[in-house]
């Protein structure tokens, strides 16, 4: 049976090896990389036949086809393999793409993984509350707890919204996949384009509200509070680059030190406050001068600011893919299990604000504040700001995981990038983790790491996503009429009127504060999402091949050209390539003045060997645009004519010896890179040192 193989494969012509007592050894090389060696003895039973696997890196799975092992994936030599090596130390081994079923997540890692941003929200959101409110004196304090109230029970109608979707769309129902099912494509782009900002915001927000935890508890490390915080998100782009799994194992300690300890903080706080003890320490801080009136404008106004709080809440339905079997319920149990801690430490927080009359200051958090009014400044509080930091700086995983999967669905539809839709070494989408931490950073540097500047750009997105969400499950529900669809498309219809109310809240109270870039935004991210998608498409249509095209697959005319400039190893050896794929090659040669070119005659007659020699006279010294103007008359005269251009370079064995070169080979490369019907192939001739 492999004899057959063998036939049917045409393997190359075979090379004999010397007889050796009689015998003959014949050697085929298939282009699969084995080796078949046919042994014949002086009779002829004597003979048989040999398979060798020529390469141990590439393994012969089937007939035609080889399988790369992971150090055929890699560079084995040179500044390759250096960076390799490096890169394995930063971000670990590459994974095989069967390992993908291996990383997903449990509900515990899979609740650090895309509820921290939304558990952290609550380090800051009851601050943005009281910042506003604050300009009304202490009978504004006093509004605080309903507002975040009001907030919490948002949460709970938006959250079980998005149960339905989890079960509804088990392989990822973001607000793009959603509305652009439901709604129109249009739509589905425009909560898209709101998502993608807002996850960059959301990076940008928690982890200056981390190095603002850290500074609160360390005041000499302010002014270093934008170099510490782009350090951060360095360390949280490297550590999502190591892959989903081990991100999760990573980010599960420091989410879960910040739940156990502010939970401890807020159960003791309360049953303090209720035994009528005193705060161990709390430093009152004054309150401003110029008040204000309490007016709904003012309410609003601080409910758009606490509604940061619910940032996060759609990350899991947009990862459901991500969880262990079964996806759907894994996912909508760890969105409830999110859901409720978040409204206990929002409320829970702001209760001890209130309780505790706690004004906010711009060197001190509030969430610091009020852990000194129940824990004092000891041991305990320093491990709750270093759990503070921590969760707040990680929450930007959340981001993390949830940028590049909608990054990779909406490439995967052609509105982005090709690029992203790349798994890395790791089956993580490494070009969108990068590129977030990249666009995060920028921000961070451009708003001084400040959370207050970010803030009035936050929550825009996040509602305009929410919004259209929503309101493509209820054409779901509407169009599928499944079991239960009457109480589902109750929980949809309610949570899109309720989001909708707010973005026109927050998008109105926010517009002038900086929400204006957001809502500018939104509309040009959609416009070059449609323009790339243009692109894709025109580029299909171009490519396709349609029953008239019957002449594609037929010999092309073809005029081959080979620039020489002098006669030595590597232009001869051009040369002879040229003549492998065209019997009439021609060879141009640059000439500066009289003498150098009747000398290049002179050589040129010892190795032409029937070859067009054409000389171009250059008394002006320029080498491309002669080239070049000669090319143009060349296509200009058989303008349905292929020229290749077979180029000589020479390349050092070091790197550095390059700058002694002219370089004129790469200049021409790049010169002739977007002609039409033009090739070129560069052939090195590599020096030794």
């Amino acid at each position: 049976m492999e004899e057959k193989k063998i036939e049917n494969e045409k393997p190359n012509p075979p090379e004999s090896a010397p007889s050796e007592n009689g015998r003959k050894t014949e050697r085929h090389i298939r282009p699969d990389l084995t080796a078949v060696e046919i042994h014949h003895g002086r009779r002829q039973g004597d003979s048989f036949v040999r398979i060798i696997r020529a390469d141990e890196h590439l393994k012969r799975i089937a007939p035609g086809v080889l399988r790369a092992d992971e150090a055929a994936s890699v560079a084995q030599k040179g500044i390759g393999h250096s960076l390799a090596r490096l890169k394995a130390f930063l971000v670990g081994k590459p994974l095989r793409s069967e390992s993908e079923k291996d990383e997903r997540l449990t509900k515990i890692k899979a609740l650090a993984v895309f509820s921290s941003d939304a558990i952290s929200s609550s380090a800051y959101a009851t601050e943005e509350i009281l910042i506003v409110l604050v300009v009304a004196g202490a009978l504004g304090l006093n509004y605080a707890l309903g507002v975040a109230v009001a907030i919490a029970l948002l949460l709970g109608v938006v959250s079980f919204s998005y149960r339905q979707t989890v079960h509804a769309y088990p392989h990822g129902g973001g607000a793009y996949t959603v509305s652009r099912e439901n709604l129109g494509t249009q739509y589905g782009l425009i909560a898209a384009a709101a998502l993608l900002i807002d996850y960059v915001l959301t990076v940008a927000v928690s982890v200056s509200a981390g190095t603002a935890a850290l500074t609160s508890a360390a005041p000499q490390l302010f002014p270093v509070r934008v170099e510490l915080t782009v350090f951060f998100v360095g360390i949280i782009t490297l550590i999502n680059l190591r892959g989903v799994r081990e991100s999760a194992s990573i980010f599960a300690l420091p989410t879960y030190a910040f739940i156990v300890n502010l939970a401890a903080i807020i159960v003791i706080g309360v049953a303090r406050i209720f035994l009528g003890e005193a705060p161990v320490e709390l430093t009152p801080n004054p309150l401003p001068h110029d008040l204000e009136p309490i007016t709904l404008f003012l309410i609003l106004h601080a409910f758009a600011a606490g509604s940061v709080a619910m940032t996060g809440t759609e990350a899991i339905s947009n990862g459901v893919p991500a969880f262990k079997k079964p996806e759907s319920q894994n996912a909508a149990t760890t969105l409830t299990v999110m859901s409720s801690i978040l409204a206990f430490f929002f409320i829970g927080i702001t209760f001890l604000a209130d309780q505790y009359q706690v004004v906010p200051t711009e060197t001190e958090t509030v969430i610091s504040e009020v852990a000194r009014a129940v824990m004092g400044s000891g041991i305990f509080y320093g491990i709750f700001q270093v759990a503070t930091m921590l969760i707040l700086v990680l929450a930007a995983n959340t981001s993390f995981s949830g940028f590049p999967r909608l990054a990779y669905v909406l490439a995967r539809d052609g509105f982005m990038p090709h690029q992203f839709s790349f798994r890395g070494d790791r089956l993580a989408f490494s070009n969108g983790i990068i590129y977030l931490g990249i666009l995060a950073a920028a921000l961070i540097v451009l708003f001084g790491a400040s959370t207050h500047a970010l803030i009035p750009l936050y929550a825009v997105g996040v509602f305009i996503s929410f919004t259209l969400s929503q309101a493509g499950m209820v054409r779901h529900w509407l169009k599928a009429r499944e079991a239960g669809w009457r109480k589902s498309i109750l929980f949809n219809a309610t949570g899109a009127l309720l989001t909708a109310f707010v973005l026109v809240v927050v998008g109105s109270v926010k517009f002038f504060l900086g929400a204006w870039m957001v809502i500018l935004l939104v509309p040009i991210l959609v416009a070059v999402f449609n323009l790339i998608q243009r692109h894709y498409r025109n580029v299909a249509e171009q490519l396709a091949i349609t029953p008239a095209d019957t002449a594609l697959g037929k010999p092309i005319k073809q005029l081959t050209l080979v620039p020489i400039h002098s006669i030595n190893k590597a232009s001869l050896r051009a040369l002879a390539y040229a003549r492998t794929i065209s019997k009439n090659p021609v060879v141009i040669h640059l000439m500066h003045d009289l003498e150098e070119g009747e000398e290049f005659q002179e050589q040129w007659k010892r190795w032409a060997n029937g070859t067009d020699l054409v000389i171009l006279e250059s008394p002006y010294r320029a080498f491309m645009e002669p080239f070049l103007a000669y090319l143009d008359a060349l296509q200009k005269n058989d303008p349905d004519s292929y020229v290749t251009i077979i180029l000589a370079e020479s390349l050092p064995a070091v790197w550095w010896q390059h700058l002694l070169h002219n370089q004129t080979a790469l200049r021409l490369k790049a010169a002739l890179l977007f002609r039409h019907n033009t090739a070129v192939i560069d052939l090195p001739y590599h020096l030794r040192k």
